[in-house]
């Protein structure tokens, strides 16, 4: 089967959808509201308050040639969120898209990782050089990529920078259940987020147990294709039900789920189709449809 099929070519959200209810797992949906009547992309409230939204633009993997090209085509169609990092080598270029792209700084939600394990002292030189790169005197959201020797002392610097403003929101990423619970314990401010696999194969269940106050992002909601997540039956019959496509249903499901979703792609056709899934929801049938997919385990396995 043929990655997806694309069901419908233009952006039809409906203002003011409802996402609150029970999710597959039986956990207390947080409340959504939509930004405004352009994007339609629900926030989702971070434990200090800050609104992220609960839909945004993945970059990895994106080469500097084309992530110009690609911010300023997912900021046209919607997006708001752009989630970027060291590791990716496209920090400048998706700057350059930001700057030209003459969407308010105060709409945009910024994000970017730090990749590599640094010191306490080092840590605010590498986060000088992201708003450099991003063309930016803030950021949204500054998430650790990795739980490397020095978290806790980068992270101490992270707090020191929320605190004056420098970043609105800060956390961690690839952080297990185990590392999370004992990474808390060394930190003052409790991370807003964590960014994680998580798509229909591995909803991070042990994980979310422990992440009461800490919101889990998802990276590779569609596993990257793999276990045949375009060719599942039950997310093809699910797709039909709502004209939708596989692709729209596997997003669907996480941010039912609460979780913020941040696919990534180069066509702008499938940047449309990924964010146009904010004019129907999953019924509690769909909900467990899909959750009996579950492995409970990674299809990654590196981190």
């Amino acid at each position: 089967m043929h990655r997806r099929k694309f069901i419908l070519s233009t952006v039809a959200m409906a203002g003011g959808l409802s996402l609150m209810g029970t999710t597959a797992f039986g956990t207390k949906a947080a409340k959504l509201a939509f930004k405004d009547d352009k994007t339609k992309v629900p926030n989702i409230r971070l434990n200090n308050g800050v609104e992220m939204p609960i839909l945004g633009y993945g970059t990895y993997q994106i080469s500097p040639k084309i992530a110009t090209r690609c911010t300023l085509e997912a900021l046209e169609v919607g997006y708001r969120l752009l989630d970027t990092a060291e590791l990716y080598k496209n920090e400048s270029e998706i700057g350059v898209g930001l700057t030209q792209s003459g969407v308010p700084r105060k709409e945009l939600f910024v994000t970017t990782k730090l990749s590599h394990d640094m010191s306490y002292k080092e840590t605010f030189k590498a986060v000088n050089l992201a708003l450099k790169n991003l063309q930016v005197d803030y950021l949204d959201l500054l998430l650790i990529h990795m739980a490397y020797p020095n978290s806790v002392h980068m992270y101490k610097a992270m707090e020191e920078l929320y605190a004056k403003g420098v970043l609105k929101a800060i956390g961690i990423s690839n952080f297990k259940a185990q590392k999370y619970t004992s990474f808390i314990k060394q930190v003052k401010v409790i991370p807003m987020v964590n960014q994680m696999e998580a798509h229909v194969f591995y909803m991070q269940q042990e994980l979310r147990k422990v992440m009461k106050d800490t919101v889990l992002e998802g990276w590779s909601p569609f596993a990257q294709g793999k276990n045949g997540f375009f060719a599942k039956p039950v997310l093809e019959s699910i797709a039909k039900k709502h004209h939708k496509t596989i692709a729209q249903v596997g997003l669907r499901f996480l941010i039912q789920n609460n979780i913020v979703a941040i696919p990534k792609t180069t066509h702008k056709k499938r940047m449309i189709e990924n964010i146009d899934i904010f004019d129907f929801k999953l019924d509690s049938e769909d909900m467990a449809s899909i959750a009996k997919l579950e492995t409970n385990k990674s299809l990654f396995g590196w981190y």
